[in-house]
């Protein structure tokens, strides 16, 4: 299952990853590729628990961008 993964850059340095469609799943890392391995084992265990509560799993969904005025 592929996932869309957001990562910004925290105040203090970290990068944090989080995956919108799975609420909660949010992670860090001290590089972007450990916060890549951690938001992977993280959606890991999400989708676990998720299936395990009956809960459905995201299998559709589309990635959107909206212009704002700032």
């Amino acid at each position: 299952m592929r996932l869309p993964v957001i990562i910004t850059k925290g105040e203090d340095g970290y990068y944090v990853a989080e995956i919108p469609i799975l609420k909660g799943c949010i992670s860090q890392g001290k590089t972007k590729k450990e916060a890549l391995e951690n938001i992977t084992e993280a959606a890991e265990l999400c989708l676990e628990c998720m299936d395990e509560e009956g809960w459905g799993i995201p299998v559709e969904y589309s990635v959107n961008h909206v212009e704002v005025g700032v």
